[in-house]
């Protein structure tokens, strides 16, 4: 039996090639598309919300996960030691920058802090490498509403004896998440505002 290569289904690359403005806006589409819903929602904060926004279809898509590494890749600082954030949204996202660091000759460890200590072995909170005391470590996020997802991270990272005084965001639903960051002394950034993501969605209908 003659072996043929199978045709690859999926043959555009701009997660590859595009530069960070056409990136940027190519993961804008991505979260239109794929992760923005309109209609009646209860957020994990418990808060009523008239739409909703399922990061997890963005951050683990192919194209999308490459993109997002790319991106947040270029928006840390020199001096980023790891990154890391808060089970389960945040898994996909660290793992994502610290594989394209290692192709950009950067690299950068990734953490994810668990929710709970781990009930047995080392019963640690955060999993990954170890660092030294003082590393610079980014929390890194999916949608910021109200700030305490990443907050506990920090909390979690400064207790392990990290530095932790940057949370970069995917979203930001402006709703009082970036004024808690600024009130506690953390410096706050995100790709996207959901007015952002709400303009485009409208476009792409229209």
């Amino acid at each position: 039996m003659t072996y043929q290569a199978q045709t690859p289904i999926h043959t555009d690359i701009w997660a590859v090639n595009a530069d960070l403005p056409t990136l940027r806006n190519k993961l804008l589409d991505l979260f239109c598309q794929l992760a923005y819903q309109e209609g009646d929602f209860v957020l994990s904060s418990g808060q009523p919300s008239s739409y909703y926004i399922n990061g997890k279809q963005v951050t683990l898509h192919p194209q999308g996960a490459l993109a997002i590494g790319r991106i947040l890749l270029s928006l840390l600082p020199p001096d980023t030691q790891a990154v890391a954030g808060l089970t389960l949204g945040a898994d996909p996202i660290v793992s994502a920058v610290s594989v394209v660091s290692a192709y950009e000759h950067r690299p950068i460890p990734a953490l994810i802090i668990r929710k709970e200590a781990k009930g047995h072995g080392t019963k640690a909170y955060i999993e990954g490498p170890n660092l030294p005391a003082g590393a610079n470590v980014v929390v890194l996020e999916d949608v910021v509403t109200t700030g305490q997802s990443a907050m506990k991270a920090v909390e979690r990272l400064r207790a392990a004896d990290y530095t932790a005084n940057q949370v970069i965001s995917l979203v930001d639903r402006q709703q009082g998440g970036g004024e808690y960051y600024k009130s506690v002394g953390l410096n706050f950034q995100a790709v996207f505002t959901i007015e952002d993501i709400q303009k485009r969605y409208r476009e792409l209908r229209n």
